[in-house]
C-alpha cells in the first residue's frame, strides 16, 4: 500500500496524445489523489501562475508534451515564492539505452527546472503510484517548511513589537531600569541612564556595572549585588555621586531572574530618585517639631482653664448622679417598704391568730404575704433587667409564632374597646432571645398602650425584618428582627419621651405604676444584643420597636409550663451547696418533703469531700455566688470527679450567668431566686429523670 495524497494537493496532468492522461488520472483517483488534466503546457502553466502553486502538489507530463508551451510553464514556475519548488514527473518513451534517454531528455529541460523525476515507460501502476506518493510527500514538506518560516517570522515580529513596547514604557519612566547578567554586564538599560549618567543606552549596554558607576559607587553596592546573584531580592538606599552630576539619594531594588532550570542568570535593577521625597520628609519633621512646640505652649496656657472647667463639670456630674441615685433609691425604698409592710404585717397577724387559736384567717394572710413577696421579686427582676444583669435563656424562636400565641391573652387583657391588629412577616421571622422575657415585654407594652387609650382605640402589633437605618442604632451588627407595638392613644410630650426609659419614671398616678416597665424592656433588649426605639406625639399615639438579633433558620418554639403539685422524688440523693443558711434550710426542707435524700454544704470546701467520696449523688444543686470557689468553678471540678453528674445552679444575681447558653454546659440548668416550692420541685425532677416534669 502507498501513502495517499495530501488532502489539499492536486496532480496536474498533461499527456496530449492517446488516452494516457485519462488512464493516469483514473489510477491516481483510485488511490485517493485529486487530478486535473490539461491539453497542453500553456494551459497548465496558466493554472500554475493563477494558483501561485498553493494547491499544486505535482506536475505529471509525458515526454510528448514538452514540445508544446514548455517556455510558458517555465515562466509560471519562476513566479513561485522562494520556499516553493513544484516537483515535475516526466514519463519518457522507451529507448534502447535507458541512461542515454534520460540524459538526453534532461538536456531538453531548462536549467531553472531542477526538481524533475524522469520515469521510463511502460511503467507499472504500483511504481507510478509509489513515485507520485514520494513526490507528494516532498511537496508536503515544502509547505510545512513554509508554515514554520511564517511562524518564525510572526514570532520575530511579535518579539520585536514587544521589545518596542517595553522600550517605550521603560523609556517613559523617570526610573533607572536595567538587567545585568551574572558577569555584571548590562543587557538592557532604559533612557533614564542618559539623564542620570550622560551616556546613551548604547554606551551602557554591553558594559559592566563598575564601568558605568565607577569603582567607589560599585563598592557601596557590592554586597547587595552578591545577595541578588545568590537569589535574594534586595532593597537599599544609597547616595549616588557622579562627576559633573548632582548627587542623588536613591532607593535601589535588585530582583533576581531565574532561567528554565531555576538558576539565577542575572538580576533586574530598579532605581528611584528619592532626594525630593527625603527633603520633604525632613521639612515635614521640622514643621511638626515646630507645631508640637507651639501646641505645647498653647496646651500649657489652656491647662489652668481646663482644670477649672473640669472642676465645674465634675461638680455638675456629681450633682446629676446624686439626683439620679436619689430618684432610684427613693423609688426602690417606696416600693419595697410597701411590699415588706405587706409581708411583715401578714406574718405578724398570722402569729397573733395562731397564738389566739384562730386559724381560719391564716390562709388569707398567707396569700397576702405571698403576693407582696412576689411583687418584690418582680421588682427585683425588673431592676436586673434594667441593669442588664438578669439571667437570659437565649434561644431561636419565631416572632410570628410568639405574636400569634399571645393574641388571645392580649385580647382578654385589653378589653373589647381596643381593636387588636397583627401584621406578621410573610416568612418565619427567627430571632435569638429569651421567650419568657419577650412575652412579658409584649404584655407590658400592650398594657401601657391600653392605659394610653382609656376611651378605646387600635393596637397594631407587627413582626418584620429591620431596615438598615433601624439596625444601625443597635448594639451589634445585624441583621435584626423587629417586634413593633403601635397605639392610637394620647402619646407623649418631648419632655416625657426623653425620660421614658428612666427607672421609676411614670406618668401614672401614685400607686398605679412602678415606672420600671419600659426600663426593664430596654435592659432586656440591650442584654440580648438588640435595641429599643420609641416614637410618639401628643394626641397621635406611640410606636415602640423592639429590635432583636435575627437568625436565618426556621424554629419551633416550645414553652414548658409547670403547674400543680411538684412531682415527688424516689429517694434520690441531692447535694445542696448554699452559703445563705435560711435559703439552704428551705431548699433542704423542700427536697426532704418531696422524698429526696438531701446532703448539705455551706461552700465548695465542704462539698468537695462529698463529691470525692463514694457517696451517691444524683444531682448537685449549687448557688452560683459562693464565697471562695464559686458555683461554676465547683461544677467544673465536680464534672471532673463525676463526668455524668447533673448540676442545677441557683442564683439571685450572677453577672457571669447573664446569658444562660454561654454559662451552662450539657446536663446543666439554672433557676433564679426567689422560686416557689412547685417550681423547684419540678426543676429538680426534670434534671434527675432527664425530661420535663408534668
Amino acid at each position: 500500500m502507498h501513502r495517499p495524497a495530501a488532502h489539499r494537493f492536486e496532480v496536474l496532468i498533461c499527456a496530449p496524445f492517446g488516452r494516457d492522461a485519462e488512464s493516469v488520472g483514473s489510477v491516481l483517483a483510485r488511490d485517493g489523489y485529486r487530478a486535473s488534466i490539461f491539453p497542453d503546457l500553456a494551459a497548465l502553466g496558466a493554472r500554475v501562475e493563477t494558483d501561485g502553486g498553493e494547491s499544486v502538489g505535482l506536475i505529471l507530463l509525458t515526454e510528448e508534451a514538452l514540445g508544446f508551451g514548455f517556455d510558458i510553464l517555465t515562466r509560471a514556475l519562476r513566479t513561485q515564492p522562494d520556499w516553493s519548488d513544484i516537483p515535475i514527473m516526466v514519463l519518457a518513451a522507451r529507448r534502447t539505452g535507458r541512461g542515454d534517454a534520460i540524459v538526453g531528455l534532461r538536456h531538453r529541460l531548462p536549467d531553472s527546472v531542477a526538481n524533475v523525476v524522469i520515469l521510463e515507460r511502460p511503467l507499472g501502476i504500483e511504481s507510478l503510484v509509489s513515485s507520485v506518493a514520494t513526490s507528494m510527500l516532498a511537496r508536503q514538506k515544502q509547505f510545512e517548511m513554509r508554515d514554520r518560516l511564517r511562524e518564525l517570522t510572526l514570532s520575530r515580529e511579535a518579539l520585536a513589537a514587544s521589545e518596542r513596547e517595553l522600550r517605550l514604557v521603560t523609556d517613559s519612566l523617570p526610573v533607572l531600569i536595567a538587567f545585568v547578567d551574572r558577569d555584571l554586564v548590562y543587557r538592557f538599560a532604559n533612557r533614564a541612564y542618559e539623564d542620570w549618567f550622560g551616556r546613551g543606552t548604547d554606551e551602557v549596554i554591553g558594559r559592566t556595572i563598575p564601568d558605568v558607576l565607577g569603582p567607589e559607587n560599585f563598592e557601596t553596592r557590592r554586597a547587595a549585588i552578591a545577595q541578588a546573584l545568590s537569589g535574594e531580592s534586595v532593597r537599599l538606599e544609597v547616595l549616588l555621586t557622579m562627576p559633573g552630576r548632582p548627587d542623588r539619594l536613591t532607593e535601589i531594588r535588585y530582583l533576581p531572574r531565574r532561567d528554565g532550570r531555576g538558576q539565577v542568570d542575572g538580576f533586574h535593577i530598579f532605581v528611584l530618585d528619592i532626594t525630593a521625597h527625603k527633603r520633604m520628609e525632613n521639612e515635614l519633621r521640622e514643621a511638626a517639631a515646630m507645631l508640637e512646640a507651639r501646641v505645647a505652649e498653647r496646651t500649657e496656657a489652656l491647662s489652668a482653664e481646663m482644670t477649672r472647667r473640669e472642676g465645674v463639670e465634675e461638680a455638675l456630674r456629681q450633682s446629676q448622679k446624686m439626683e439620679a441615685i436619689g430618684q432610684l433609691t427613693g423609688g426602690i425604698a417606696h416600693d419595697f417598704n410597701n411590699m415588706l409592710a405587706g409581708v411583715i404585717g401578714s406574718l405578724d397577724l398570722m402569729r397573733r391568730r395562731i397564738e389566739s387559736g384562730d386559724v381560719e384567717a391564716l390562709e388569707r394572710y398567707r396569700v397576702n404575704a405571698m403576693q407582696a413577696a412576689q411583687r418584690a421579686a418582680t421588682l427585683t427582676a425588673r431592676l436586673l433587667a434594667f441593669g442588664r444583669r438578669q439571667s437570659l435563656d437565649l434561644k431561636a424562636l419565631d416572632l410570628n409564632a410568639v405574636v400569634q400565641g399571645m393574641e388571645d391573652l392580649l385580647r382578654r387583657t385589653l378589653g373589647e374597646n381596643i381593636a387588636i391588629r397583627t401584621v406578621l412577616a410573610p416568612e418565619p421571622l427567627v430571632a435569638r432571645t429569651d421567650v419568657s422575657q419577650l412575652e412579658n415585654s409584649l404584655l407590658n407594652l400592650a398594657i401601657n398602650a391600653r392605659d394610653a387609650m382609656p376611651e378605646g382605640g387600635r393596637l397594631t402589633i407587627t413582626a418584620r425584618a429591620a431596615t438598615a437605618t433601624e439596625a444601625s442604632a443597635a448594639a451589634r451588627a445585624g441583621p435584626f428582627a423587629v417586634l413593633e407595638v403601635a397605639d392610637t392613644g394620647s402619646g407623649m410630650s418631648q419632655e416625657t419621651l426623653a425620660k421614658a426609659f428612666e427607672p421609676f419614671f411614670t406618668t401614672k398616678p401614685i400607686g398605679q405604676g412602678t415606672g420600671l416597665g419600659l426600663s426593664q424592656i430596654y435592659g432586656f433588649a440591650r442584654q440580648s444584643g438588640g435595641h429599643v426605639a420609641i416614637e410618639s406625639r401628643e394626641g397621635e399615639g406611640t410606636t415602640i420597636r423592639l429590635l432583636l438579633p435575627a437568625e436565618g433558620v426556621e424554629v419551633a418554639v416550645d414553652a414548658v409550663a409547670h403547674s400543680g403539685e411538684a412531682p415527688a422524688g424516689e429517694g434520690e440523693t441531692v447535694l445542696v451547696v448554699e452559703d445563705e443558711g435560711l435559703v439552704r434550710m428551705l431548699i433542704v426542707d423542700v427536697l426532704g418533703d418531696l422524698g429526696y435524700q438531701p446532703l448539705e454544704a455551706v461552700d465548695a470546701a465542704m462539698a468537695l469531700p462529698i463529691l470525692e467520696s463514694g457517696a451517691r449523688v444524683d444531682l448537685l444543686v449549687t448557688d452560683v455566688g459562693l464565697p471562695g470557689m464559686n458555683g461554676r468553678q465547683l461544677a467544673e471540678v465536680a464534672r471532673r470527679l463525676r463526668p455524668d453528674l447533673k448540676i442545677l445552679f441557683v442564683t439571685g444575681y450572677a453577672e457571669s450567668a447573664s446569658v444562660r447558653g454561654e454559662f451552662l454546659g450539657d446536663g446543666m440548668d439554672l433557676i433564679a431566686k426567689p422560686f416557689e416550692y412547685e417550681a423547684l420541685g419540678a426543676k429538680v425532677r426534670e434534671m434527675i429523670v432527664g425530661q420535663p416534669a408534668g
